[in-house]
């Protein structure tokens, strides 16, 4: 237990303390951002964001992983918190915890191995473009100061790590330039300009709808969604962090952590979310590695909502603009363009409409089904060939060898590749280089037996592997071993 304790929270507290820092800060900004595109007050972003991080510092199952409020989830709730008001999306987020949950215990996180690379990568390489595009609004309307401080902001974020590693160079870039903004007064716009920042703590707060079974029926398809959503992007974005820090970690576990921390966050006033990709790269970048960067996240999240609000809204969005495109310049796979050549075609366009239906839509889920949807069908599809090549006997029997899987998909194929009125009377069908799948690839087997028998010609089946051969024998097959 304490070597555990040590790893998971006390393996690196001063990086973990640091990045924690520079993350809340960029939490903010999005945390408003994302409020506005719900429909809801500022305040309730940030509270999700406060609630959301330092549960899943605790409950999740990836160390290092920011969650908090998050854009694809506020897409989701916009239609609820017009049609019905606040308090129905409270109960919404509580209802998405509950839901998550479940499908925690049931396992789900299994089914992230189902996710081709080519998916992957089209997901990373997507929500590096949004992130870019995201940011984008803020030059609208800007001079050339807003330029001069974006680039004064990258040079320090890739210019400090030359010189020293020992603190955040995204950090440093922040503090520097919120300095240099007030002391010259710069107008610039910054984060007060986003949105008003309260300074109070959330309070427990039970959901002003009425407790009925009409409630749960407005609420549960959003839930649906939004759970759906919340576990497709916390699962790709922890998988993401396992690559970054060659680290493993317990997807089940971390959803039934996004369970609890969305549970929990509906009754604080806020509002569903998941992991942030963003913010988890600028954490693992910044040095975090255990769960204390991710609880110092929310927790001085809610010290600068606290304390510093009138501070924190000085801090000139060029400085977080920069940080941003660190994050997107970073978080895109560029050899994935050099390697488009090279890969098979089918994984290129699976990847190359993965991002389009991405960028396109600003939906990750929608893209990320899309391409595992048509990966399955080209998978599908070559997996479907099956072809037969004859041989003879000395004794005059006519051998087929068949190549490829028999399953429902070629059933109909292997059951055509028989010449059965020209063919001797005696026929042997070698599976060595093939896999009986299914019932329905027991079926034509039987078929084609049925076929031979009916022309009163026998017919051996050989060369099955242990497993084809159980589910033959199983379904009631006879089949004869042969040499």
């Amino acid at each position: 237990m304490a070597q555990k304790l040590k790893t998971t929270w006390l393996a690196s507290p001063k990086n973990d303390l640091l990045a924690g820092i520079t993350v809340a800060l960029a939490l903010i900004p999005e945390a408003i951002a994302f409020s506005i595109i719900a429909g809801v007050d500022p305040m309730v972003g940030l509270y999700a964001s406060f609630c959301i991080a330092v549960i899943i510092s605790i409950a999740g199952g990836r160390p290092a992983m920011i969650s908090a409020a998050t854009g694809a989830m506020a897409l989701l709730m916009g239609t609820l918190v017009a049609q019905h008001g606040i308090e129905y999306l409270f109960v919404a987020t509580i209802v998405t915890g509950i839901i998550q949950f479940i499908l925690g215990m049931l396992k789900l996180g299994r089914f992230i191995t189902f996710i081709p690379h080519s998916v992957m990568t089209g997901f990373v390489n997507a929500l590096a473009i949004l992130i870019f595009m995201a940011q984008l609004v803020h030059f609208k309307g800007a001079g050339w100061m807003m330029y001069a401080m974006l680039a004064g902001t990258l040079v320090i974020i890739y210019g400090l790590p030359r010189f020293t590693r020992a603190v955040p160079s995204a950090l440093v870039a922040i503090i520097v330039m919120t300095t240099v903004s007030m002391l010259m007064g710069l107008d610039l716009k910054t984060v007060g300009d986003m949105g008003s920042i309260t300074s109070a703590l959330p309070i427990f707060h039970l959901p002003g709808a009425p407790f009925s079974l009409d409630t749960l029926m407005i609420v549960l398809p959003y839930s649906i969604g939004l759970a759906f959503v919340g576990i497709i992007e916390s699962l790709l974005t922890a998988t993401i962090v396992d690559e970054f820090t060659e680290t493993k970690s317990d997807k089940n576990k971390e959803i039934r952590g996004q369970g609890i921390a969305n549970f929990v966050t509906g009754f604080f006033g806020g509002m569903a979310g998941c992991a942030m990709i963003g913010q988890s790269v600028i954490n693992v970048k910044s040095g975090g590695r255990g769960r204390l960067s991710t609880l110092v996240a929310g927790v001085f999240l809610l010290f600068l909502i606290m304390a510093l609000s009138d501070v924190v809204q000085q801090i000139p969005m060029a400085a977080l603009v920069g940080v941003m495109v660190m994050v997107s310049v970073g978080t895109f796979d560029w050899k994935s363009l050099t390697n488009l050549g090279k890969i098979p075609r089918s994984d290129s366009i699976v990847m190359i409409i993965t991002v389009a239906i991405v960028v396109y839509t600003d939906n990750l889920a929608l893209g990320v089904g899309a391409g595992v949807m048509l990966s399955a069908v080209i998978f599908g599809w070559r997996i479907a060939r099956l072809h037969s090549t004859v041989n003879w006997r000395e004794n005059g029997t006519k051998v087929y060898t068949i190549t490829g899987q028999l399953f429902f998909g070629t059933m109909s194929h292997f059951v055509e590749q028989f010449d059965y009125n020209n063919d001797p009377d005696r026929i042997e069908i070698d599976f060595s280089s093939s896999h009986v799948w299914d019932h329905s690839a027991v079926t034509a087997i039987s078929k084609v037996i049925s076929k031979y028998e009916t022309l009163h010609k026998k017919v051996s089946i050989i060369g099955l592997n242990e497993e084809s051969k159980v589910l033959i024998e199983r379904v009631g097959v006879a089949a004869t071993s042969g040499h």
